[in-house]
């Protein structure tokens, strides 16, 4: 059995993916510590906020300005998010955060760390994969699970194969080992 070009990308990407779906969600629960300063990175003052931003992130209100400049502008912009959203989108996003609970905490900095290496990609190649995502979410139901059984049940040399073959198709270069 081949795998499409692309497909494979996908595959990878939806884990990805799925967990930066969650994040701005998830960000309110993070200890606020946890975020370093960015230099040169702007504070956010409460009052900019819209009212229901204010309502949403109330239980920050106290702290609002102990928090570093990062962590404001990721809240604010979750926060933002979350309200421009629509009541099935939110109901998605609670689903998404349960799930995310449930992950063993070994899983999520998994997850994370995959997050951020896509998240350190060129725009371009962020694209190709959001677009190879779509691919492999618009095949079948019973191919897309096809295609997971056949990832999860590769030996770490043959998924490599699988990734090079499939970079190959595409015309894309390996990226450099670190």
């Amino acid at each position: 059995m081949s795998i499409k070009p692309g497909l494979l990308g996908a595959l990878l990407l939806t884990g990805v993916l799925s967990a930066g779906l969650c994040l701005p969600v998830c960000a309110q629960g993070i200890d606020p510590a946890a975020s370093a300063p960015q230099p040169g990175a702007a504070t956010v003052p409460w009052n900019s906020l819209s009212q229901d931003q204010q309502r949403l992130l109330s239980r920050l209100s106290g702290q609002w300005d102990q928090l570093t400049p990062q962590r404001q502008q990721a809240l604010a912009s979750g926060s933002q998010r979350w309200v421009g959203m629509s009541q099935d989108q939110r109901t998605q996003a609670r689903q998404r955060f349960n799930e995310w609970q449930q992950l063993p905490q070994q899983r999520r900095q998994q997850l994370r760390q995959r997050w951020e290496e896509f998240r350190a990609q060129p725009p371009a190649r962020q694209q190709a994969q959001r677009e190879n995502f779509r691919k492999f979410q618009q095949l079948p139901q019973q191919r897309r699970q096809q295609l997971r059984e056949r990832w999860q049940s590769a030996t770490p040399a043959q998924r490599q194969n699988m990734v090079e073959r499939a970079r190959a198709r595409r015309g894309e270069r390996a990226p450099k080992r670190r």
